[in-house]
């Protein structure tokens, strides 16, 4: 095996760990509506999820883990997209938001400050805020 196959193996693991921590924000009310499921495709597609992964992924999110990543600023990537897939029906239900919360904890963010930043990130999804406006508003919110 090559150099470049381990690190595409590597890069699409950490790519269907992020898709199934989303999935897993999807499924806390048990099911997938419309509007979550065309978000779905749009992030396999954008994150090179094969279709038999994306079926096998949806079978079985639970028990993928959740894999921070490294930079704050992917973190923010993952949280923004989470954050997204909790409007992606226009509902935020209570499950929702705590699951949320123990994703943000699994990203690498601080327990006690869970809440704040999944708050401020909903906040800023409601707002329709951008990735770029989203990263800035959640590293200067305690400012």
């Amino acid at each position: 095996m090559s150099i470049s196959d381990l690190f595409d193996s590597g890069f699409q693991k950490r790519n269907q760990d992020h898709f199934a921590a989303i999935v897993r924000v999807a499924m806390s009310d048990g099911v997938i509506t419309d509007e979550e499921r065309a978000f779905l495709d749009r992030l396999a597609r954008n994150l090179n999820i094969s279709e038999n992964d994306y079926k096998e992924i949806l079978k079985d999110y639970a028990s993928r883990p959740i894999n921070p990543p490294t930079s704050y600023d992917a973190r923010l990537e993952r949280l923004f997209d989470l954050a997204r897939m909790v409007y992606a029906d226009n509902i935020k239900g209570d499950d929702q938001v705590v699951l949320l919360e123990k994703l943000c904890v699994g990203l690498g963010f601080r327990a006690d400050n869970a809440k704040y930043v999944v708050d401020k990130a909903l906040s800023l999804v409601d707002q329709n805020a951008d990735g770029d406006t989203f990263a800035e508003e959640i590293k200067n919110m305690n400012r």
